[in-house]
């Protein structure tokens, strides 16, 4: 686990209960090895937007994660984008989306890492390209 550079979001994470603070933290990671893998020198910061973590870096749309209804996480991305409606026709049959704005995930569930990566790239790439 990379270590947090910003103490309250450290602490937010620790308000999860540990099953959604499991899988947030793998998000976590997931963001920032996806980040590492594209561009090494883009480095990614770490905040909090709206009281959720939020990840962004130079070209990028932002990505919050969070807890989702009652008993579901989510990553979540900015409304006046294409990247969910992007996501939705890539991965129709494997990924499960709230509206124009988010991935719904079960936590109970391994994460569907590479659908994930994938959309992740598309984020934090997403004002290089367009």
């Amino acid at each position: 686990m990379r270590k947090f550079d910003n103490i309250n979001v450290d602490n937010t994470f620790m308000e999860y209960p540990s099953l959604y603070r499991k899988r947030l933290l793998e998000l976590r990671d997931l963001i920032f090895e996806t980040g590492d893998r594209i561009d090494k020198t883009n480095k990614i910061e770490e905040s909090l937007k709206w009281g959720q973590p939020s990840y962004t870096c130079k070209g990028a749309s932002p990505i919050r994660i969070d807890r989702f209804e009652k008993d579901k996480i989510a990553m979540f991305f900015h409304c006046q984008t294409t990247l969910v409606e992007t996501f939705r026709k890539l991965f129709t049959n494997d990924l499960t989306f709230s509206k124009n704005r988010a991935i719904v995930l079960e936590p109970k569930k391994e994460l569907p890492v590479e659908e994930l990566k994938i959309c992740i790239e598309m984020a934090l790439t997403y004002h290089k390209k367009n």
